[in-house]
């Protein structure tokens, strides 16, 4: 307003008051809510359902009968990490390290099907006998569902409709055309997540012992497990990655192509999803097995001490909340399932590449002693094998706290290689170490130790010739039926290459899916945005089908933890 002055002494209370009003008109996260905060820890196909409806639900202000307010928040992991994080709490609770009312403790819990729902029983079980703190499955509301499916495209979707037993003629047939005369000679190439860390994945994982042992999975033995691991394996052995996410999974294949991934175990969500993103390109398909597991997501309410009354009202209010049909409408329209009967959805149509009733047999969770059988089966025999080139950047602004960390993370991804996985460390600043082989054995993790030992940060960063050498080396010892991947860690912004990001990226091309040879490329910029160029190394990544992240200290554990599962 035009020659309106406030005079010195009113100007810090109008200033304040306007600061408050803005602070109360922001956001709807946790942070700006009222009252006692009920966490809900889900797996992460209903992240997004479970983050809409507490965005609906926190708008009405919920109380308690004693008039106490409350409200909802989401967290959302991988159904394995789930599991594995209420199990941690679980088991800090009963040595007496954390109490009851720690507010680490999730009061709802939710993981993507119902094997995992049935691992989390039986693992607590053995932590608290008796005490039944994880309900049985029947015990939990269904919020949604999504059948597992087969993603492909629909020029290749008849080629495997009309098959009988698709797993066993993932391992018969090397193309297309050999399941289809119609169908045109793409390589067979399949992914599914890691069954350690996903629930598409381990479902996927009983559903080939299942269907190779032609048994349902609630009558698997841990001889049958024994019995058909190899045959398991041949599946696996026509996997060109794993990955922690099934939603990033499918993400990828809609990205790269049938050369990538010609076929994809995912979530029939993931198929809307995709179709609804392609922009009028390439139309997805889900294929439906015979049987399959229709993922059903329940909302788990424990009766265990870390829950107390209040909680326990404020999570049965929120689970009634989340089953109304009008909160049950935003499942539908994100592609999952209703749980509650007669809520439509506009999107389970041919448009969208699924079928709007489809037939299957619902499949149900083998005995959880099976399942970890499959598990240690899976992660010492059946695991398609892996080489990893690890390239770290040792240049001279590593130098002090960043290199002593990435020194420790080096030494714990080392230390849970597995007995599969192969690993060869290049150093690198403005010159390139020669690659140190290692693997899980322990004279290789001594090796490992040793090489992590010496790393010194000094010189330039020669990030483009390093990339090229790591991929140079993969080709001259490139292992077939393995994994072949190069991981790059770097602080900083290429300065001393003799070759361009342009010429990089052609040379790259030809060891792409593409090519035949799929050497993946997975890079982290690790440290301050602006220290390293980031659209340079997504370049580098998904040129070859892999992604880029940005790490610092206090992710970059948990971050090479999740690269590592991708092999």
């Amino acid at each position: 307003m035009k020659g309106f002055r406030l005079g010195r002494a009113n100007r810090l209370p109008w200033l304040t008051s306007i600061l408050v009003l803005l602070l109360s008109a922001c956001g709807t996260g946790s942070d700006t809510q009222q009252g006692k905060e009920i966490r809900f820890l889900v797996g992460s196909d209903l992240g997004e359902f479970c983050k809409a409806a507490a965005e609906k639900l926190n708008q009405t202000k919920p109380k308690l009968s004693d008039g106490e307010p409350y409200f909802l928040s989401c967290e959302a992991k991988g159904s394995g990490d789930v599991v594995n994080d209420v199990l941690s709490l679980a088991q800090q609770l009963q040595r007496a390290g954390i109490s009851a009312d720690d507010p680490q403790f999730p009061t709802l819990v939710a993981v993507d099907g119902e094997i995992y729902q049935s691992q989390l029983r039986f693992q607590m079980e053995k932590l608290f006998p008796g005490q039944d703190y994880i309900p049985r499955i029947t015990d939990s509301s269904l919020v949604a569902f999504s059948p597992m499916v087969f993603m492909t495209t629909a020029e290749l979707a008849p080629s495997l409709a009309n098959v009988d037993n698709l797993y066993t003629a993932l391992v018969e047939a090397s193309n297309h055309q050999e399941l289809d005369p119609a169908a045109p000679a793409l390589p067979i190439t399949y992914v599914h997540t890691a069954p350690t860390r996903s629930n598409s994945g381990l479902q996927t994982l009983v559903a080939q012992f299942s269907a190779i042992a032609n048994k349902p999975p609630e009558d698997l033995t841990l001889q049958d497990v024994q019995k058909y691991q190899a045959e398991v394996s041949a599946i696996q052995s026509k996997i060109t990655r794993y990955g922690k996410s099934t939603g990033s999974l499918a993400r990828a294949i809609a990205r790269n192509g049938p050369f990538w991934a010609s076929v994809g175990s995912v979530y029939e969500s993931l198929i809307i999803e995709a179709n609804n993103n392609s922009g009028g390109g390439t139309q997805f398909v889900a294929v439906y097995p015979d049987a399959t597991f229709s993922s059903n997501i329940r909302a788990i309410l424990s009766p265990a001490p870390w829950v107390d009354a209040q909680e326990k009202e404020a999570a049965e209010a929120i689970i009634a909340f989340m089953l109304k049909p009008e909160t049950q409408q935003i499942a539908a329209d994100l592609g999952l399932r209703p749980g509650t009967p007669g809520v439509q959805g506009s999107k389970f149509t041919p448009q969208f590449g699924v079928q709007s009733a489809p037939q299957y047999e619902s499949l149900r969770p083998p005995q959880p002693e099976v399942v970890e059988a499959m598990l240690t089966s899976w992660q010492n025999f059946a695991k398609k094998p892996s080489q990893v080139v690890i390239v770290v950047d040792v240049s001279g602004s590593m130098g002090g706290d960043k290199l002593a960390v990435v020194k420790n993370t080096l030494f714990q991804y080392i230390n849970t290689l597995g007995p599969k996985e192969a690993v060869a460390l290049i150093s690198f600043s403005s010159d390139i170490s020669e690659p140190i082989q290692v693997d899980g054995s322990a004279e290789g993790k001594q090796k490992a130790i040793n090489f992590i030992n010496q790393l010194e940060a000094r010189g330039g960063t020669s990030l483009y010739d390093s990339a090229l050498y790591a991929r140079n080396w993969v080709q001259q010892n490139l292992r077939p039926n393995t994994i072949n991947a190069v991981l790059i860690l770097t602080d900083g912004e290429d300065s001393s290459s003799r070759i361009s990001l342009e010429q990089l990226e052609q040379q790259l091309m030809s060891s792409n899916y593409e090519s035949g040879q799929n050497i993946a490329f997975f890079t982290v910029g690790y440290g301050e945005e602006g220290e390293f160029n980031a659209q340079a190394l997504t370049q580098i990544a998904e040129v070859n089908g892999g992604y880029y992240r940005k790490g610092d200290p206090t992710t970059i554990g948990a971050l090479m933890a999740d690269l590592q599962v991708e092999f």
